[in-house]
């Protein structure tokens, strides 16, 4: 690919002041990333002018789409009025008792500023409530960049991916696979485990899926062995269903974090929960001479104007039209794909739950898998399908995943598929890809 001369500027320009160039790993691409300055809709245009079909949708957050005029004009209108003062807002109210009506475990609210800080608050919660250090995780599942529950999100290893996590905090977390007689055994033998969390689509949005009745399986050992049951619901709230997967499947956990979506993809976060472990954040409460127990800030939690957006998109989302037509689109976007591999001959699957696309490399269907088989893509088949989609102006969330929004139409989703078709042949022709 091509980089075009302003592209190439601002990437010099970035190296000089940012490690890699980057804000984000992610975003890292060799030999430069590519430099967006606009976006409407399910489209977005780079600085050299070139258009993208965005499947990225700023990384699952905005399902309304790109400079959605609702909320464009509620964030103004709240800029206008009133920006950030560090001070409590209706907005705030407002948005809590939207949550607490969408999400059933959500009997109290608190707002964080962001999905890692969520996650990080969920577990001093939880810990503060069982009185126990350990928390299990999922092999795989993602939870926040953060400490304390890095260790085992990469799959297959259970060590932290990266340095500067001590060993200590490591220690206190145990990693398990999706298997529910594995977990329970290890909850028996370890009574020190006072917490269980859970991605609640399955590693990375689902791209590894929970094994059929894994979250009522979860729900009843977290029960029978009395461990507070967190589900990571950063990408399902709002996107499976209106109240995130536990309404739609309806297993409901103690704890649930949110962001993304539900702050009407501004930044912004939120845990919601089960009135006797959220009070416990109250500071009219005490518990052994400390007022709140469970001690929590943030100056930017339910700022105005991610409040007000939240508002306006809670407002839209609550109907559940515009999850059913996302889900509609991926449905398209996934049949059209594997229909470009059945063309081709190439061992591939195109899969997906709601309004998600994933792509699995090696065969026709992904049953039988563990996270680490599902996730092992040959570098050269990464780097080649990903370049080649950007060539033709498509933009996926990951080489091989992507989501779908409101703003996603049949055309779209068909142009997409062509595009695709078009990558894959470049491929197979290369010996990037063989049949």
């Amino acid at each position: 690919m091509v980089s075009e001369p302003r592209n190439t500027a601002l990437a010099a320009r970035a190296r000089a002041v940012m490690p890699g160039g980057v804000s984000h790993e992610l975003r890292y691409r060799a030999p430069d990333p590519v430099y967006f300055e606009r976006a409407l809709g399910a489209e977005k245009w780079d600085v050299g002018g070139k258009r993208y079909i965005d499947f990225k949708l700023g990384a699952a957050s905005q399902i309304l789409g790109h400079a959605h005029p609702g909320i464009v004009e509620a964030v103004a209108q709240q800029m206008h009025r009133m920006p950030y003062t560090g001070d409590c807002h209706p907005l705030e109210v407002e948005w809590a008792e939207w949550l607490s009506r969408l999400f059933p475990s959500a009997e109290r609210v608190r707002f964080t500023g962001s999905g890692t800080e969520a996650t990080m608050l969920a577990l001093r919660v939880a810990r503060a409530h069982s009185g126990k250090d350990k928390v299990l995780r999922i092999d795989g599942h993602f939870h926040g960049w953060h400490d304390l529950l890095i260790t085992g999100s990469k799959p297959g290893v259970n060590t932290p991916p990266s340095l500067g996590v001590p060993q200590a905090i490591s220690d206190m977390t145990i990693v398990a696979p999706p298997d529910l007689d594995r977990i329970n055994t290890l909850l028996e033998v370890d009574g020190t485990i006072g917490t269980v969390f859970v991605e609640a689509s399955g590693a990375n949005y689902g791209s590894v899926p929970l094994p059929d009745g894994f979250l009522p399986g979860i729900r009843q050992i977290a029960d029978d062995l009395n461990c507070v049951l967190v589900f990571d619901e950063v990408i399902t709230g709002l996107r499976w269903s209106p109240g995130g997967r536990q309404a739609r499947d309806g297993v409901v956990p103690d704890l649930t974090t949110l962001a993304k979506i539900v702050t009407g993809g501004l930044p912004g976060g939120a845990v919601v929960g089960k009135a006797h472990l959220m009070e416990l954040l109250s500071p009219a409460a005490n518990r052994d001479g400390l007022s709140p127990p469970v001690s929590h800030k943030g100056t930017f939690n339910a700022a105005p104007m991610v409040a007000a957006g939240a508002v306006r998109a809670m407002e839209i989302l609550s109907t559940g039209d515009v999850q059913a037509h996302a889900d509609a689109m991926a449905e398209r976007l996934r049949r059209g794909f594997n229909a470009v591999f059945a063309r081709h001959g190439v061992q591939a699957s195109a899969y997906g739950d709601s309004s998600t696309c994933h792509l699995y490399f090696g065969a026709r269907s992904i049953e039988g898998l563990d996270a680490a088989q599902i996730r092992k893509t040959p570098p050269a088949l990464v780097r080649g399908l990903k370049d080649g989609l950007l060539a033709h102006g498509v933009d996926f969330m990951s080489h091989t995943s992507c989501v779908t929004g409101l703003p996603h139409t049949p055309a779209l989703i068909d142009e997409t598929i062509e595009k695709f078709d078009a990558v894959i042949a470049q491929l197979v022709m290369d010996g990037v890809l063989t049949v």
